[in-house]
């Protein structure tokens, strides 16, 4: 990992705009080529009843902050509720998952050290992933593990 030397801004209107593979829209504000590897970040919205199905990353934790909506989350065997101003921190190669069990579509922010996951959302956007298998496929790439 290298340092960064400059500020990482994402302004309003000049996000990079990419997919979750539920179908939420994601907004990448940086990448980790713009932290010297540090960290990368991203706001992901999310329809109710909504999420990823339970996978397991093996390079980066990951950190969530609940912006808007009601979501649950899986770590392991434990169960966690999560309201808006919940922030919860994922670590590495422990099966998780969460989704959005309000009425209302949700809204988080995440963050994954070291940086590098949040291509995965570009990724799957930019090879049009519409099937199960591309998915995985994609995911095989950055280190995740289906289940």
């Amino acid at each position: 990992m290298t340092a960064f030397s400059k500020a990482v801004v994402s302004l309003p209107g000049s996000e990079r705009i990419a997919r979750h593979p539920h179908g939420g829209r994601v907004i990448i504000h940086s990448l980790a080529e713009e932290t010297g590897g540090a960290l990368g970040m991203w706001e992901t919205f999310s329809a109710p009843g909504t999420g990823p199905t339970r996978d397991t990353h093996t390079r980066e934790t990951e950190v969530f902050r609940v912006i808007v909506g009601t979501y649950r989350f899986w770590c392991g065997d434990e169960q966690i509720d999560a309201p808006v101003g919940t922030t919860i921190v994922l670590p590495p190669n422990i099966p998780h998952q969460w989704r959005n069990v309000g009425k209302v579509p949700g809204r988080m922010m995440g963050i994954v050290t070291p940086g590098g996951f949040e291509r995965f959302f570009m990724e799957l956007e930019r090879l049009s992933a519409d099937t199960r298998e591309k998915i995985i496929a994609i995911q095989e790439g950055f280190g995740l593990i289906e289940g």
